[in-house]
């Protein structure tokens, strides 16, 4: 059977932002696909480089970023090679970003309305009329009830929730084929993030849309993901189909966030915590990133960083402990 071609293909990305001394690489090497229809979950804490990757693919880095090597298939056009007027034209058309906080990414000084319209006037050939009517449609559609009077309000009359919505109807407004989701429920009570996610879920399956979840909540990516990719320090270090990850995970990381979920039924009267921080870009020690940190962590943690390598239940895994059973699946592959 002929498997369709992925809708997007990250192949080797590497991102540096220039500071006043010199340029950091903040994404390093990153390699991954979002086949159509399915959602794929990037975890990990702040500062791994979930965002950067996302707003390396969306190209708005600001002036200070930089993609410096690696490529971004999406549709099959690499999207790093294309002049700003053509990725404008693919930007929130046919791959679409909702980011991580809506209200420093709504102008305050424009209707709900009228920045709705605009992402309809850019993409679409429809009318002034017809533009309003299709923008009350999708307030409608992302469930906030008095969509006409909510055309015409601004963002700060609205709630955390509404707002989030409102930002979910710009980013569906031309039935996108990539919806990007950056923390998307950030900040929300539970009760609106079910109903979030709710939402975006029931979008794909009536668009077909595949969707790219950034998230540091293993609940959701339970509740939303088919694969897995964990980032840390930049890398992915672990990749797997949503069950595989959650109940057997490989990588001492991987563990570490899953152990952290708060867990009623396991009695623990303090929450688990990964001992240390995430180093910041531009100080990577020299070994397995990871290593301060890895209560697992031998000698050649210290001195060599792995590679991404394959394992028998068809997950890749960034860590020596795994070497042996990666060493195999190689053997049987040749």
């Amino acid at each position: 059977m002929n498997r369709q071609p992925p809708v997007l293909e990250v192949k080797g990305l590497t991102t540096q932002f220039t500071g006043r001394k010199k340029a950091v690489t903040v994404v390093d090497q990153v390699d991954f696909t979002v086949q159509k229809g399915e959602t794929l979950g990037i975890v990990g804490e702040s500062g791994c480089g979930k965002s950067v990757t996302s707003l390396s693919i969306m190209r708005l880095l600001g002036k200070n970023g930089k993609v410096v090597a690696g490529s971004v298939l999406f549709e099959g056009r690499d999207t790093l090679q294309l002049e700003e007027r053509e990725m404008r034209s693919i930007r929130g058309n046919r791959l679409a970003m909702i980011f991580q906080e809506p209200m420093t990414s709504l102008n305050p000084v424009l209707t709900i309305g009228r920045q709705i319209g605009e992402v309809l006037k850019l993409h679409t050939s429809l009318g002034q009329e017809e533009r309003k009517r299709r923008a009350i449609e999708l307030i409608a559609q992302v469930g906030i009830p008095r969509a006409g009077e909510i055309y015409g309000e601004y963002p700060h009359r609205l709630s955390g929730g509404m707002r989030q919505r409102v930002m979910i109807a710009m980013a569906m407004a031309c039935q996108p084929q990539l919806l990007i989701a950056d923390e998307p429920t950030t900040a929300l009570d539970v009760t609106i993030q079910a109903q979030m996610l709710g939402l975006m879920r029931d979008m794909r399956q009536e668009t077909g849309m595949s969707v790219m979840l950034i998230t540091h909540d293993l609940g959701v990516v339970a509740e939303m993901c088919d694969r897995v990719l964990v980032m840390y320090a930049g890398q992915v270090i672990e990749a797997a189909d949503v069950r595989t990850l959650l109940r057997s995970p490989k990588h001492p990381y991987t563990m570490g966030l899953i152990r952290s979920v708060p867990h009623n039924a396991r009695g623990e009267k303090r929450l688990y915590a990964i001992a240390g921080n995430v180093p910041s870009p531009g100080e990577w020690p020299a070994g397995c990133r990871f290593a301060p940190r890895c209560p697992e962590a031998m000698p050649i943690c210290q001195q060599q960083n792995p590679e991404l390598m394959k394992m028998t239940d068809g997950s890749a895994c960034r860590c020596w402990l795994h070497e042996a059973e990666a060493a195999a699946v190689g053997r049987e592959s040749s």
